[in-house]
């Protein structure tokens, strides 16, 4: 029997200790804390709600929310690693930032917004498009298999259902397509920023 890769061993360990991160968080905020965590989610236009840009994806409203994020973060996730780390913190850190200031730009007056649905519909606008930028066909493949699996998930950047932050669904698919968009430029900040940390 061949050993995992070493790159497989890191990608599974990343995600999933992300993805227990979140579970622990929600288990802690619903057994202990009576949802008191998800005050740290995104207000719009508020002072206190800036913070929630940094916190919003790692707080969820109930068991069923968490669960309807956890395996399309895994999948696409996952997908976005194929491409190397680099271009997953790059997905990742543009989608978040992006996501979350977007809501808390356009979001609804009196609205609080949390979940880790604004990356999966990051990771998911990052692999539609990447190979359109890049001309890859193994990007060209990915695109392809995502579209297959989770092309419903572009109905949510609409606003068809309350109590839905469409806005984090609308420019966490922004984010992820600005982010395959920029990719080369990216990454070259990105090593520049290894470098100087080195």
């Amino acid at each position: 029997m061949s050993p995992i890769p070493d790159a497989f061993q890191t990608q599974a360990m990343l995600l999933g200790s992300f993805i227990l991160l979140l579970w622990v968080l929600e288990g802690i905020d619903q057994l202990l804390l009576q949802n008191r965590l998800n005050r740290f989610g995104i207000r719009p236009r508020h002072k206190h709600g800036l913070r929630g840009i940094l916190l919003a994806p790692l707080l969820h409203g109930t068991w069923g929310h968490l669960s309807a994020n956890t395996v399309p973060l895994l999948v696409l996730g996952w997908l976005v690693m194929l491409g190397g780390m680099q271009e997953f913190a790059i997905a990742t850190s543009t989608t978040w930032i992006i996501s979350g200031l977007g809501v808390w730009l356009f979001g609804g007056a009196n609205t609080l917004h949390i979940g880790a649905s604004g990356l999966v519909f990051g990771y998911f606008g990052f692999l539609l498009s990447r190979s359109y930028f890049e001309y890859d066909p193994v990007s060209a493949g990915i695109s392809l298999l995502v579209a297959l699996l989770y092309g419903p998930l572009i109905w949510g950047v609409l606003p068809f259902r309350r109590g839905i932050s469409w806005q984090g669904h609308l420019f966490g698919f922004i984010g992820g397509v600005l982010a395959a968009r920029h990719l080369p430029e990216l990454q070259q900040w990105f090593t520049t920023l290894e470098t100087m940390w080195r």
